[in-house]
């Protein structure tokens, strides 16, 4: 009876630990983890995932115990890695969310707002346009099967065991959020140069003719070289991107300690 507690134990244990990996990464993952996906579906989905992966898997140590100090340390683990490359996906998806807010202050479009539905707070009209294409983008070259792809890679470099990231991976997930601002600068900078330089343009005019009423006709002429500022910047929306997933990738790879070169071009 002993010994066949013993194989249910390690049977359960081999389901359990790689799905509280890929439940973490699923809740965290942007789109698929947020508010717009039920709580249910996405655990039918991480159970489905899990099973299909499960034969690629490396075999579980068959002394390890569950329900021990280590057991629930290794479940912590594991749960802890999901989330951590789940949520590299979430600076993708806002850097271009912070860069649709630079361009709608900048342009007077700001006070435009909708409910976003993946976090289910207040954003700007722009930033909403941008999520909505990153998110279409981001299916489309399946990046989430990339991601999946490095989940699963993430067994054999990481093992499931008692050990999980070290202070040099938490610091690289830290000083990616710095990289999130300069891809959000470098998609808007086209919104921010033009628009300072009608402003600057205004403020002379009014200068030279104090008659004119700068707010009621500035505001006006911003929001419609806004428009046309917002629909030249997408003419560099690709190259941005695929740079951003590029240096995401490279990221997420030295994160679960393996090496990979940007595939997108």
């Amino acid at each position: 009876m002993t010994y066949l507690d013993t194989i249910s134990i390690n049977a359960i244990a081999s389901l359990v630990w790689p799905l509280c990996r890929v439940g973490g990464f699923f809740m965290a993952m942007f789109m698929i983890g947020g508010n717009a996906v039920p709580t249910r579906v996405r655990a039918l989905f991480s159970l489905a995932v899990t099973i299909c992966i499960l034969p690629s898997i490396p075999q579980i140590s068959e002394d390890a115990q569950p329900f021990s100090g280590e057991g629930i340390i290794t479940t912590f683990n594991q749960v802890l890695i999901g989330i951590a490359i789940g949520y590299m996906t979430q600076f993708l998806v806002q850097s271009f969310v912070v860069s649709g807010q630079v361009i709608a202050m900048q342009t007077g479009l700001g006070f435009a707002s909708l409910v976003d539905p993946v976090s289910g707070t207040n954003a700007p009209v722009i930033g909403q346009f941008f999520t909505v294409l990153v998110t279409l983008v981001f299916f489309a070259v399946n990046g989430h099967l990339l991601f999946i792809r490095l989940l699963l890679l993430s067994f054999e470099t990481m093992p499931i065991g008692p050990h999980g990231f070290n202070a040099l991976n938490y610091k690289q997930i830290v000083d990616f959020g710095s990289v999130m601002f300069q891809i959000a600068i470098a998609m808007s900078i086209s919104s921010i140069c033009s628009m300072l330089i009608i402003n600057f343009t205004f403020g002379v005019m009014t200068k030279a003719a104090p008659q004119l009423n700068v707010f009621s006709m500035g505001f006006a002429i911003s929001m419609i070289a806004g428009f046309f500022v917002l629909v030249f910047s997408l003419n560099s929306f690709m190259g941005n991107f695929y740079n951003a997933i590029n240096v995401l990738t490279e990221t997420t790879c030295s994160l679960i300690s393996t090496e990979c070169e940007g595939i997108f071009r």
